[in-house]
């Protein structure tokens, strides 16, 4: 979700999507949005009920599904896209609210404006009923005080523009950047397509290209083209040895990143003096950016470096009849590469304790050793890293706690989640649970579904979880799971290296 926005814009956009969904379309139109706006109880609601627009009244002229969408839980079904032209009306809000200061949120009541000022049927419907721009534009800004009319003044100032030559220099300065801006995202979209078959990574940086062109729109097109003098550009002749070399695709995207910062904040700067909105959105363009380098060069790092690790074991002393210390030398003995210590009742002082035996023998087979839900005790035990659940420390909390060089990972439950954990900085997702465990209960299982769906997207190094045994193992498999993590199949068998050699053998089959 966009930055500066309100928790009812929040909601809204969950309802929409909820509603798109209902209707099977696969994504949110500007009828689905005044729906949302009119189930929920918003300033939009009161200010359409006032042109006698209320659910009774809309259902004659945009049915809705039989049953209206319940309010959207936190972790449910993702949010579906949103169309071309509810994202223009998402700029036309965007743009009003700035009028109230450069990190004014949007509110319902400006969505509302958007969709009364972007050409859709659902502003004919608007318009029908007498909601005109210009009135929703006074509603989305009269309650808080916002006034667009000039405020009287005994002085009059005769003001003049810049000389032409400056605004040619000023739109000279814009062209460049805007074109490096758009080859850097351009560059970076191409890596995560091509190279890392990101499709999560690259239908934001797709997103992000679009959106640069949006704001574009608000510039003076012609005066951009015009004001280009290529020919006479000195920095065309002007070259550092960096510039020239590039070792590898990572020194590329490393660059483009930078290329992409350094354009936006061109463009954010000198877009001040032309638009303040031009300059709000790309002051946005150049934060996400900085997020997505992180993404991208966070799956990097952490697809080499767990690159020949596929078989996790989640080791609780309980689950171990024959115990967990012969079996964790079984398991590393027959090729498990992550050792998870998962002991939730341990003191801390034995948790410790034993934390020292597994980095040892975790150390001397090769293997990780990761530390479950305590960032504190993984920094004293030196283990590699640190395992948090959903409900447990964010990645960002766990991350100040171990450093920046231990691994950092995360259980998820949805696609939305495993998205977040890409962005949040995770260097590998737990995705599951896969199927029924005697390990740990959910209300409900992600499923295979869940693992398809990650597979075909996202390249983080991902550990399917959740009642996986050598029964079930190949289905894992074929749904794309490229590593496992287990339990029970292991910790609970007589022999634990056999069922381990077992599972991998099946991996590779």
């Amino acid at each position: 979700m966009e930055p500066f926005v309100t928790p009812g814009v929040h909601r809204v956009w969950r309802l929409a999507s909820d509603v798109a969904r209902q209707r099977q379309s696969e994504q949110v139109e500007p009828e689905h949005l005044l729906w949302a706006l009119v189930i929920d109880e918003s300033r939009a609601a009161e200010i359409l009920v006032s042109y006698h627009i209320t659910s009774q009244r809309l259902q004659e002229l945009v049915p809705p599904q039989p049953e209206w969408p319940a309010p959207h839980a936190e972790g449910g079904e993702p949010l579906l896209p949103r169309s071309d032209t509810l994202e223009r009306v998402f700029v036309e809000a965007r743009r009003l609210a700035t009028r109230a200061g450069r990190y004014a949120e949007v509110a319902t009541e400006h969505l509302l404006c958007g969709l009364a000022t972007v050409e859709s049927p659902v502003q004919k419907l608007l318009l029908d009923q007498g909601l005109q721009p210009a009135n929703a534009a006074g509603h989305a800004t009269g309650p808080s005080g916002i006034s667009t009319e000039p405020l009287a003044a005994d002085v009059r100032l005769s003001l003049t523009g810049p000389p032409a030559g400056e605004n040619t220099d000023l739109y000279r300065v814009l062209d460049a950047a805007a074109n490096r801006a758009r080859e850097g995202l351009r560059v970076l979209e191409d890596y995560v397509r091509f190279t890392n078959d990101d499709r999560h990574l690259t239908e934001i940086l797709k997103g992000w290209r679009h959106r640069l062109a949006d704001a574009l729109r608000l510039l003076d097109g012609r005066a951009l083209i015009t004001s280009r003098d290529t020919r006479g550009d000195v920095g065309t002749t002007v070259h550092t040895r960096s510039e020239r070399t590039r070792e590898t695709p990572l020194d590329v995207v490393r660059a483009s990143c930078k290329r992409v910062q350094e354009a936006a904040r061109t463009l954010e700067e000198f877009g001040k003096i032309v638009s303040p909105e031009f300059a709000l959105m790309l002051g946005e363009l150049r934060y996400a950016s900085y997020t997505i380098e992180k993404a991208i060069l966070t799956t990097f790092e952490s697809r080499d470096r767990l690159a020949d690790f596929r078989l996790y074991l989640l080791v609780t002393q309980a689950l171990c009849p024959h115990g967990a210390g012969p079996v964790i030398r079984a398991a590393l003995a027959a090729g498990a590469s992550v050792i998870q210590v998962r002991e939730k009742n341990l003191p801390d002082r034995e948790l410790v304790t034993w934390g020292h035996y597994v980095r040892e023998w975790t150390a001397a087979a090769g293997a990780l050793f990761i530390m479950n839900d305590r960032p504190d005790l993984a920094v004293l035990t030196d283990a590699d890293g640190v395992h948090v659940g959903q409900e447990e420390l964010s990645v960002r909390d766990a991350r100040r706690i171990v450093g920046p060089h231990k691994l950092v990972g995360v259980s998820t439950h949805s696609i939305e989640q495993a998205r977040i954990a890409v962005l949040e900085g995770a260097d590998y997702i737990g995705v599951g649970p896969v199927f029924p465990s005697t390990t740990k209960s959910f209300p409900e299982l992600a499923g295979l579904d869940f693992v398809r769906q990650v597979a075909a997207e996202i390249t983080l190094p991902a550990f399917a979880i959740g009642g996986i045994d050598a029964g079930n193992v190949a289905e894992v498999v074929a749904a794309g799971a490229q590593r496992i993590a287990v339990s029970s199949a292991i910790c609970g068998v007589e022999h634990p290296g056999q069922a381990t050699r077992d599972l991998l053998g099946r991996m590779t089959s």
